[in-house]
């Protein structure tokens, strides 16, 4: 556990590099900073007011607690074995078999399933789906999410101007090349991109390991992976959706079907090594 969250310092620390680097390259001190109030002002926005964009964009409505008590039961004990909040719980209408975590912090957050994962796992299997959701909040990822995000939106910025600025054959301060720029502009916000979706990765695991540790059933949570991972070729959402590919990094499995050359580009890691990560942590835990 404490290697994934060393890994998400080390991948942050290199995202930071990046962004001084290419500050650097183009404009120094003041292009850093420009780019940087920039991202500041749209990342703040999407940190306070993404759990309603999101649950609005889902059409969720809230987990009826008179039909769905032992859900909210399953939270309850998940939540004060995590000593967190207990957060608010919706239901969201579609054969996807899914579940996704949101919210700024542990006293504003929400959980939301789907009633396609509800037909497809049984009580165990949900309660692991659940309780690597409520890791999601305890580990406060979202906040991580949005600084990796900060940092990424502000290297795409400094490298727009970039390019401007080659096509415009103009030098800049430091005497650099306008081809020289131009590729820069265009390697750069892919290592960034790259860098955040290596972030994404290592909190899903990071998620999984909590969840499993907390609902002290590892096999559970890897049998509902697999259930899912198997069921997203039959009920997934449109990968051309621009809104839903925006929010892909928040469900538990990835809601699109995609070929595994694209393993590099994805929010979470592959499945069979999450499920094999959940096996080899049941063996150490019994």
């Amino acid at each position: 556990m404490w290697m994934n969250r060393f890994k998400t310092v080390l991948l942050l620390g290199a995202l930071s590099a990046l962004l001084l680097l290419v500050g650097s390259l183009f404009g120094g001190q003041a292009g850093l900073q420009l780019a940087l109030i920039m991202a500041l002002v749209m990342n703040f926005i999407a940190y306070f007011f993404s759990e309603k964009i999101v649950l609005r964009m889902y059409r969720a409505q809230p987990l009826d607690p008179a039909e769905y008590g032992w859900i909210h039961a399953i939270v309850q004990e998940l939540s004060a074995s995590m000593q967190i909040p207990e957060p608010k719980l919706w239901l969201i209408k579609t054969p996807m078999a899914n579940a996704f975590a949101t919210g700024r912090d542990p006293q504003h957050a929400s959980v939301a399933v789907t009633t396609g994962i509800l037909e497809i796992l049984d009580r165990d299997e949900l309660r692991g789906v659940l309780a690597h959701e409520l890791s999601h909040i305890k580990n406060r990822d979202v906040l991580v999410a949005t600084i990796a995000a900060t940092i990424a939106t502000a290297i795409g910025y400094l490298a727009h101007m970039m390019q401007y600025a080659a096509f415009s054959n103009r030098r800049n301060k430091n005497g650099g090349s306008p081809i020289a720029m131009f590729l820069v502009a265009i390697l750069m916000p892919l290592a960034a991109t790259l860098i955040q979706l290596a972030i994404s990765r290592s909190r899903e695991y990071l998620a999984d390991e909590t969840g499993a540790h907390v609902c002290r059933d590892p096999l559970a949570l890897a049998s509902a992976l697999q259930k899912l991972h198997t069921n997203i070729p039959h009920a997934h959402m449109d990968s051309h959706d621009m809104q839903h590919a925006s929010t892909a990094s928040l469900f538990i499995v990835h809601p699109f079907t995609t070929d595994s050359w694209l393993a590099w580009f994805s929010t979470h890691p592959p499945m069979r090594s999450r499920v094999e990560r959940l096996h080899a942590m049941c063996e150490k835990m019994f």
